[in-house]
């Protein structure tokens, strides 16, 4: 009836039945109704589709990779194909064992060469895109620079370092460029592609160009960063190996590439495959752990590392 009175506690349940809370109930029920209004949004663990599709994303190639070498060594035995032509996966295997002291040596020099050209690249690369980003003077001036030592072929300039600097710096320099222009772009590119409505929204707010560098560009780069780090981590492999392979020094600062060269010579072809294998398995294992810190770093708020909601 119109003229009846409604009792308090009754309007308060329902509201609370409604989702919104009563007048008189405290914090920790606030909090807790909140809390139940998230878990009622969606679970925020791992569906079970995507933890069912990673198994797949990695036991699929382990299981196809298997595949390949059980059928290479089956050809190489049934053709009976001597080891200098095509050793077998088994005999490759043997050889890294035996010859691991030889091989894990020249390893870490490649690997060393590696990471330290993939510094100097990173440096390099994130400074002058950041220079471009803000100023088109600079942009102008130093970007044809970078597609010349992008478009040049590390071979065809590797011997006139090998002239001016010592075969160590030669090699270093040889990695440094191969690995610098992915670097630069992909990082130029997250640079140049922040959303404009959020710069809008810092200069209302007077903030210096600085500030919007680091609280809102660079963020905005960093997806576009880590796919030019994945990309040019294995570029500074490649050129390692054919700078070591333009300088050709033997001794004991020499890397994989001598010894896959030094194997050809003798026609010793299953350390010249287990050589391989070793820049394979670098290969990879740079491409995994530039892929893991993207995840790190980009997994908790950017759609490129989130696994998709269903």
């Amino acid at each position: 009836m119109s003229g009846e009175r409604i009792d308090p506690s009754l309007r308060g349940g329902a509201q609370g039945r409604r989702g919104n809370p009563s007048p008189d109930m405290d914090e920790a029920s606030v909090d807790g109704l909140l809390r139940s209004a998230r878990n009622d949004g969606g679970d925020v663990s791992e569906p079970e589709g995507s933890r069912s599709n990673r198994l797949i994303d990695i036991g699929l190639p382990v299981f196809v990779f298997a595949l390949f070498l059980l059928a290479w060594e089956a050809i190489v035995g049934l053709a009976n194909i001597p080891p200098y032509i095509l050793p077998a996966p088994s005999v490759i295997l043997a050889t890294l064992v035996k010859d691991w002291p030889l091989l894990s040596a020249s390893l870490m020099v490649t690997l060393t060469i590696t990471f330290e050209a993939l510094a100097l690249a990173v440096v390099g690369g994130v400074g002058l895109a950041i220079l471009l980003a803000q100023s088109r003077w600079v942009e102008r001036a130093f970007l044809p620079f970078a597609i010349i030592l992008q478009v040049t072929p590390v071979i065809a300039i590797a011997p006139l370092l090998l002239v001016w600097l010592e075969p160590s710096t030669a090699v270093l320099v040889c990695a440094f460029i191969v690995a610098f222009f992915p670097i630069l772009s992909n990082t130029a590119v997250g640079l140049a592609s922040t959303d404009h409505n959020l710069i809008d929204l810092f200069e209302l707010y007077r903030a210096s160009r600085w500030k919007q560098l680091i609280w809102l560009r660079l963020p905005a780069a960093l997806p576009y960063f880590f796919s030019g780090l994945r990309i040019a981590g294995g570029l500074a492999l490649i050129g390692a190996i054919v700078a070591e392979l333009a300088a050709g020094a033997a001794g004991q600062g020499t890397g994989l590439a001598f010894r896959i060269t030094e194997a050809g010579f003798r026609l010793n072809i299953p350390r010249m495959f287990a050589a391989l294998t070793l820049i394979s398995l670098t290969g990879i294992a740079i491409y995994a752990l530039f892929t893991l810190l993207s995840n790190l770093f980009l997994g908790r708020w950017h759609d490129s590392a989130r696994a998709r909601e269903r």
